[in-house]
């Protein structure tokens, strides 16, 4: 029965009560009105209050907690959905949220699975035109001013061999921007060596000291979910020789239960109460795309620790 009906026939039944109590009943009403007449009306108004009272709260908790849920909902972070308790057309309004968030989690995911697809080729057409364009241009002018450098007098030719140094370096940098943007190692050679050589590349500069740890019973991963860790990692290791002020990193890459955990584990200063930045929120995209959960929070000595746990399902689709 819906809620209108439900409030409708309660007050029916109160009101009717009421008015064959008047008309059948020995209470009566004089004028004026007498103490006892008055402790009765007042007694069936209580009474008929207190009723829909309790059918207001009982009727509508429902709703208490689909406003609840409405509030805190982020479809980042996709969570239990609110029981379709209740009856009537209470009901019917939580199952119609439900299937909201369902076709909004759905398109969400469709959309940043479009949108980082086409991150990923962008990034791979940039490395593309780093390495064969401006890498073979600067390739050519240290050829050149090595040519030059061999003719010139000891003065200039000392002029020459800083500037060819200077070039170098440049160059190496470029390469280093290109594997960082599109990581050919891990089409090449696996996760596990994408993953050490995108430690060994972060510590060398920064000085920080990443242990790591692969287990030996780990699946074989598809490419999507191996390119979501490599992301995460890749992620959480910048943001940390960036901004975290840490000395020491401990990367572990293991199979969890039903699932394979990525953690990231520093001595820095921790999140603390800092809200999310694009780089996490990248993040928990690329997590959703493979049906994973990603959490970011303090470790247990401190720091900050970073998890991300994909389910066997989620790798073997």
């Amino acid at each position: 029965m819906s809620l209108f009906w439900r409030i409708f026939l309660l007050n029916a039944v109160v009101v009717l009560a009421a008015t064959i109590a008047l008309l059948l009943g020995p209470v009566t009403v004089s004028t004026p009105a007498l103490l006892t007449e008055a402790l009765v009306l007042a007694t069936g108004l209580g009474v008929m209050l207190a009723l829909n009272a309790l059918l207001f709260r009982v009727g509508l908790a429902p709703l208490q907690r689909l406003i609840r849920a409405m509030t805190t909902v982020d479809l980042l972070r996709p969570g239990p959905r609110p029981v379709a308790n209740g009856r009537g057309e209470i009901a019917d309004l939580i199952r119609a949220f439900n299937g909201m968030l369902d076709r909004l989690e759905a398109e969400r995911g469709r959309s940043a699975a479009r949108a980082l697809s086409a991150q990923e080729a962008e990034r791979h057409r940039v490395a593309q035109e780093l390495h064969d364009e401006v890498g073979q241009t600067l390739t050519a002018v240290l050829l050149e001013l090595k040519r030059v450098a061999d003719h010139a007098p000891p003065p200039v030719c000392d002029e020459l061999r800083q500037v060819q140094e200077t070039t170098r370096s440049s160059l190496d940098e470029i390469r280093r921007i290109a594997r960082r943007l599109r990581p050919g190692v891990l089409t090449e050679l696996g996760l596990i060596s994408a993953l050490k050589a995108l430690t060994a590349e972060i510590a060398e500069p920064t000085g920080l000291s990443v242990r790591k740890s692969f287990g030996q019973d780990l699946p074989e991963l598809g490419e999507e979910a191996e390119l979501v860790i490599y992301r995460v990692a890749q992620e959480s290791l910048t943001n940390t020789a960036r901004h975290a002020g840490a000395r020491h990193v401990d990367l572990t890459l293991r199979r969890s239960g039903p699932g394979v955990e990525l953690r990231i584990r520093d001595d820095g200063r921790g999140v603390g109460g800092a809200a999310e930045g694009a780089g996490i929120q990248g993040m928990r995209e690329r997590a959703l795309l493979v049906d994973a959960k990603l959490s970011v929070g303090a470790g247990p000595a401190g720091g900050t620790e970073i998890r991300l746990v994909i389910p066997i399902s989620a790798e073997r689709s």
